[in-house]
């Protein structure tokens, strides 16, 4: 297991092993892997949701009741509904991003793939991906399994995270970068 730095990671890497293990077994770590990202991709797009997973306010049984109506109403059934369900019930919910990043390098690491996050100014097509993927893999050694996130304050370039390293070729970093460098001069 990976070494942690805070006790956040740590638990969201404990609870995502053990989805790991269950998913494998059941030979659905596909299924789950698809489940997981469709609950991130409503995090991603609901304030709401965002606020529920994060805040102390809400009771576990609300927390519960409303993971529970989510998860069949976003047709997350199985393992990572049942996941979504236990996890709420012990009060964790605060951890599922990082357990969702956790279980998506796992599955990656098993399919003999390492992970990457790309964060991009605007949207990849699916030639920029591919062309991505093969810039990564002759780098890794290995096939990468990219994850894409959008961030239009970037203003043009991307950030990639490949395990320990990070590239960043982002216009933002290099505005901030030359802005630095003025006001050493100036």
């Amino acid at each position: 297991m990976a070494q942690t730095s805070s006790p956040i990671s740590a638990v969201a890497e404990r609870y995502a092993s053990s989805l790991f293990e269950l998913a494998l077994g059941a030979n659905s770590v596909a299924k789950v892997e698809a489940d997981l990202n469709s609950f991130e991709a409503l995090l991603a797009g609901s304030a709401d949701l965002k606020r529920l997973i994060e805040s102390p306010v809400f009771s576990t049984e609300e927390q519960v009741r409303a993971i529970s109506a989510i998860a069949d109403k976003a047709k997350i059934v199985g393992l990572a509904g049942n996941f979504l369900r236990v996890v709420a019930g012990n009060r964790r919910l605060f951890a599922v991003p990082g357990m969702i990043k956790a279980f998506r390098r796992i599955a990656a690491e098993h399919r003999g793939e390492t992970a990457a996050e790309v964060t991009s100014a605007h949207a990849l097509t699916s030639a920029q991906e591919a062309e991505l993927k093969t810039a990564l893999k002759a780098v890794a050694g290995k096939d990468v399994a990219i994850t894409v996130t959008v961030d239009p304050s970037l203003l043009g370039g991307m950030i990639v995270k490949m395990g320990s390293r990070q590239i960043d070729t982002s216009l933002k970093t290099k505005l901030n970068s030359l802005k630095l460098a003025l006001k050493e001069v100036g």
